[in-house]
């Protein structure tokens, strides 16, 4: 049995989500895994309330709100995902980040999409959903670019690596995605990749190994460089942070990747 049986997906009203379930169907066809296409984004957003009069919003935000929820099955429907992928939605009355959350908790793996600033009414969700749902579930994450195409990961992969908790579980996550004869590279900064060549190896990974010398000030960056000249279609890294209450705190490189990714990233707590 693979190690990714069951995959969390989040579905949401924005175009680009289409994106994020190719993605999922693929990875769920070749894992032979099954995906719960969840549907989470919060009613009407406040500030579009605030437009309506009492009486306007007491008619008309239900109907928009339903709209929203149409428009995600829509999409979910025209991608074809296939049997392995089954729609779901969050009630309407449950807290919308925390019951994301508590699905997360009983899957492998869970596959979103990045935030888009530009369209922040879009996808009906805080900015700082992925890096929550990361920091909070424990479980892996993947976040899909909102600009881009995708369909599968895992056959070009830069390895982010650090000798801490996070960027090993972030390594032994992504061992399973990776395709047969991946071509891997793993990267540090300030420390040794050649750390983790017993470990690949042991699973039958060739791998080229970057040291790249100290960290710069922006090593979000420089990672995000690196991945763009190696050609990677999946990069690996640990998520650094904590959250408390409604305060997120992340690692400078976590947040710069999560803001400016122009590739899937793996992400691990």
């Amino acid at each position: 049995m693979s190690p990714i049986a069951s995959i969390l997906l989040h579905v949401d009203p924005s175009p680009r989500c289409a994106a994020r379930i190719g993605v999922a169907s693929a990875l769920a066809k070749r894992l032979d895994a099954t995906v719960t296409a969840l549907y989470t984004a919060a009613p009407l957003l406040p500030g579009a309330r605030r437009m309506l009069s009492e009486g306007q919003g007491l008619v008309l935000a239900p109907a928009l709100d339903a709209e929203r929820r149409a428009q995600a099955r829509a999409l979910f429907d025209s991608a074809d995902a296939g049997a392995l992928v089954r729609w779901a939605e969050t009630g309407a009355d449950q807290p919308l980040v925390p019951s994301f959350v508590r699905q997360a908790l009983v899957h492998d793996l869970v596959v979103m999409g990045q935030f888009d600033r530009e369209d922040a009414a879009g996808p009906g969700v805080p900015a700082d959903f992925v890096e929550t749902v990361a920091l909070d579930s424990g479980r892996p994450v993947l976040s899909v670019p909102y600009a881009g195409r995708f369909t599968d990961v895992g056959q070009r992969v830069l390895i982010a690596w650090k000798p801490t908790r996070e960027s090993a579980r972030a390594v032994a996550a992504a061992l399973p995605l990776l395709q047969q004869g991946a071509e891997v590279h793993v990267a540090s900064w300030g420390g040794d990749p050649h750390e983790l060549e017993p470990l690949l190896r042991r699973h039958g990974i060739e791998a080229e190994y970057h040291r790249e010398g100290p960290a710069p000030h922006e090593i979000g960056d420089a990672l995000l460089s690196l991945a763009a000249d190696v050609g990677a279609d999946l990069l690996v890294m640990g998520c650094y942070g904590h959250s408390r209450a409604r305060e997120l705190m992340l690692g400078g490189a976590s947040r710069t990747v999560l803001q400016s990714m122009t590739v899937p990233v793996l992400l691990a707590h």
